[in-house]
């Protein structure tokens, strides 16, 4: 990286090591950065953006936890090579917005279609007994007052489970985190309004009944809706719901960066 590449100071971030990290992360992606070459040192990084080391060294860490980059002792650090493997991960400096919180449900809206159409093909016995005992898990939480976003998860999970492909769990396991604390406060939404709860609930029984009965082409347009109106949920909360989900996304990044 040539010191005319150098990007402007840093000097509007959420924090200075996320804007940084992101920086030299789209240096990487873009090819300007290539595999095994060599980064600046900490003091060339820090005079090139107007930080100071300790800033440099916190991107650096956070981009070697993703697999971007690796240390040569003695030598320095350099962008990983192609072939080394890079832990799936969103960078939480990206994930502190409402539109960031749409994009994963987005995501998962395009893969639990699918999860629920193999779920209702591929679901043993017992593993429709975990989806009839996660379903009422929902319920009873609800019943009780509960925000019952743990139920819900879990819930999420044994459909996840019922298809017989861990990775299935895994993947929506590792989503999960992006989701938890914006659950809790949309779930707070829909405990306002009777019509909300009970929209919510019909989805989740909708889904679960489809795949009771094996019928895969329901269970995705079941999982896809439920998704889609997630989403719906989300863009229609009030002020307050909207200025709390923006409250409980800073305070889960910053928990995170910490």
């Amino acid at each position: 990286m040539t010191r005319e590449a150098a990007a402007e100071p840093l000097l509007t971030p959420h924090r200075l090591s996320d804007r940084l990290a992101e920086w030299l992360r789209q240096r990487i992606e873009q090819g300007a950065l290539r595999p095994g070459e060599r980064l600046p040192t900490e003091q060339e990084l820090a005079e090139q953006h107007g930080v100071s080391r300790t800033v440099v060294r916190e991107a650096v860490s956070r981009l070697r936890s993703m697999g971007l980059l690796v240390s040569r002792q003695g030598s320095g650090v350099y962008v990983a090579p192609l072939s080394a493997a890079r832990p799936l991960a969103f960078d939480p400096a990206v994930l502190n917005s409402l539109e960031a919180v749409l994009q994963v449900v987005e995501v998962r809206r395009a893969l639990e279609g699918e999860v629920a159409a193999l779920a209702a093909q591929r679901a043993t016995p017992e593993d429709l007994q975990r989806i009839r005992a996660a379903l009422a898990a929902i319920d009873e939480a609800s019943a009780a007052g509960r925000d019952g976003v743990e139920e819900d998860l879990r819930f999420h999970r044994a459909i996840a489970e019922a298809t017989g492909n861990p990775q299935f769990r895994l993947l929506l396991g590792f989503l999960e985190q992006y989701q938890r604390d914006a659950m809790k406060v949309t779930r707070a939404n829909e405990a306002t309004s009777e019509l909300l709860m009970d929209e919510a609930r019909r989805e989740h029984h909708e889904l679960a009944e489809a795949i009771l009965r094996r019928d895969a082409a329901a269970a995705r347009e079941a999982a896809i809706r439920h998704m889609v109106n997630a989403a719906r949920r989300i863009e229609e909360a009030d002020a307050d719901v909207r200025a709390a989900l923006r409250a409980a996304l800073l305070a889960h990044h910053q928990g995170q960066v910490r």
